[in-house]
């Protein structure tokens, strides 16, 4: 074994070979060659450096019995003079030696630039790069230094530094297929991402984080003003079919991937329109309908079958109509009130119906009311952003928390208090008070003092005595969360329902207590965002391709 693939572990190695000896030439870089290699001539003679070390190169990397070990380091040496062992790590290089021909095409399109290695930094290359015109192997590699930040911190691990560098060259539809590879739903979440990509970006530690989502939204409003192309229909490899109960983010997400990899593919969805709450429960000014009902379109055009106006009652019929696998990913559409008085008074909704009125062209007559959403979320402030557009003569919303914790994103919060909303925080809500006639006259509140979550989701609040108050409002609209409606499961489904009114499953593999039931999304963790959800459909997929496949779900 030769350690170094410079000049002097060139010749040693072709001597040794030239005597009849097995030479292993061990090199840390991609090539051979080493500084001799990156010099302009020799001293003392001003030979061309590269005239000299060339001929040996091509012997070196012709020779039958040395062989290369590029790409590699030493990590240990063990034995005695005459029997050593040698341990040898060798890093990946991402291009295959065999079949790479060195033509440089995979250089000519990437898009990420590093400083150059062979020049030392002074110049610069592609991260997928040939270390110098006569290097030996002749073969390209790829610089690939862990994974990002931006990817680690993305449930989706959505490839953000690809098309940002995509973006910086002007090669927009190539972004648009690198995040769509990830993220099906790219101008959804360039609108309404909670972006913790940006939280783990390092370039925040110098300043800003780079604004990733608005580049998203930027690369898909680029494309899409452009006429679209539908996508070729997958082909039919496998004689199984699944049923994807619900055509949300996660149920859409599986089933774009489960055609992909060649099954027969049938969404069951109890609306009129797909898109589960991205399409009936996000306001329009928020997320156009025609975004979400272009990216829909663009999966069913891959052969998904969407049935719309389907409620599924029973999964037994589900399987009888000869389906496989059932994968159950409606969401979270059932809205939750408090049990107070007065809930039952005329102008109480909840954020769910409200928000899918609206958005279904039948919004509630509030024009010239007082409106109160209980509520500090981020779909609280939908709720009360909606109602500002429906001309409510006030908006107010009130939650427990304290300003500086309530749990929608401060941006939000400030977005509706530009609107003219009233936030009420620190509020426990006692009753809901009628009018006299039946109707909403009011909300009767006590200043909070202190309020915190278990872990278990458990409540401790603790009131100020005798603050007792009342906020007039002609309409309450309870946006304290939601939950997945789950009505057509009853115990003899065989699928088990956890205390939190979600499905249970296996966290690993996202199988349900019965064979052939897989569950994802809202429906097995409660409300999260839409890139959760999309994460969650890919691991569906995964779960229930090995299934079909007879393959264990929880490999080794």
């Amino acid at each position: 074994m030769v350690v170094g693939g410079g000049i002097a572990g060139i010749q040693a190695s072709l001597d040794l070979a030239e005597a009849g000896y097995k030479v292993y030439l061990v090199e840390q870089k991609s090539a051979i060659g080493g500084h001799m290699a990156q010099l302009d001539k020799t001293f003392p003679t001003n030979d061309c450096a590269m005239c000299i070390v060339s001929p040996k190169l091509v012997d070196c990397g012709r020779h039958r019995n040395i062989e290369l070990l590029v790409d590699s380091d030493v990590m240990g040496v063990r034995g005695e003079a005459g029997n050593f062992t040698v341990r040898v790590r060798t890093r990946p290089r991402y291009i295959d030696l065999d079949k790479c021909t060195g033509c440089g095409d995979c250089a000519n399109v990437c898009p990420v630039i590093i400083p150059s290695h062979f020049d030392e930094g002074l110049a610069v290359q592609r991260a997928v790069y040939k270390l110098y015109p006569q290097a030996v192997p002749n073969a390209y590699a790829i610089e690939k230094r862990g994974i990002a930040p931006c990817r680690d911190a993305c449930p989706a691990h959505q490839r953000a530094q690809g098309y940002i560098a995509l973006i910086r060259e002007g090669r927009y539809e190539d972004a648009l297929r690198v995040i769509k590879e990830d993220n099906p739903f790219p101008g959804i979440c360039g609108r309404i991402c909670n972006h913790r990509c940006e939280d783990a970006c390092n370039r925040g530690k110098l300043d800003d984080p780079i604004n990733i989502h608005a580049l998203k939204r930027f690369i898909t409003d680029k494309v899409y003003a452009q006429p679209r192309v539908p996508p070729e229909p997958c082909e039919r490899k496998y004689d199984e079919r699944v049923a994807i109960i619900g055509a949300g983010p996660c149920g859409l997400t599986a089933a774009q991937d489960l055609c992909k990899l060649g099954y027969a593919v049938t969404v069951f969805e109890a609306l009129p329109v797909a898109g589960g709450m991205l399409r009936v429960g996000v306001p329009e000014y928020r997320l156009p309908s025609w975004i979400v009902d272009r990216e829909v379109q663009d999966i069913v055009d891959l052969g998904v079958e969407l049935r719309l106006n389907t409620m599924v009652e029973n999964l037994d019929d589900v399987f009888a109509e000869g389906f496989d696998a059932v994968l159950i990913a409606v969401g979270a559409h059932e809205g939750r009130m408090l049990p107070i008085e007065g809930v039952d008074l005329d102008g109480v909704m909840v954020n769910t119906v409200f928000l899918r009125d609206v958005r279904l062209g039948n919004p509630p007559d509030i024009a010239g009311r007082r409106v109160m959403v209980l509520g500090g979320g981020n779909v609280a402030v939908d709720v009360a952003r909606t109602a500002v557009r429906l001309g409510a003569a006030e908006v107010h919303m009130a939650c427990l928390e304290s300003r500086e914790r309530m749990p929608a994103h401060p941006w939000e919060i400030e977005a509706a208090e530009a609107e003219g909303v009233q936030i009420h925080p620190s509020r426990s809500f006692k009753r809901i008070v009628s009018d006299g006639n039946g109707r909403v006259g009011g909300v009767e509140c006590l200043n909070v003092t202190f309020m915190q979550f278990d872990e278990t989701g458990r409540l401790t609040l603790e009131t100020e005595p005798g603050s007792e108050h009342i906020i007039p409002c002609d309409m309450v609209v309870f946006s304290i969360g939601q939950r997945a409606g789950l009505a057509f499961i009853p115990e003899s489904a065989g699928v088990g329902i956890t205390r939190q009114q979600t499905i249970a499953v296996n966290p690993n593999t996202l199988a349900a207590t019965r064979p052939g039931v897989f569950a994802a999304g809202d429906a097995t963790t409660g409300t999260a965002f839409v890139i959760e959800a999309v994460a969650s459909g890919h691991r569906a997929a995964e779960s229930i391709h090995r299934y079909l496949r007879g393959e264990e779900l929880e490999p080794e």
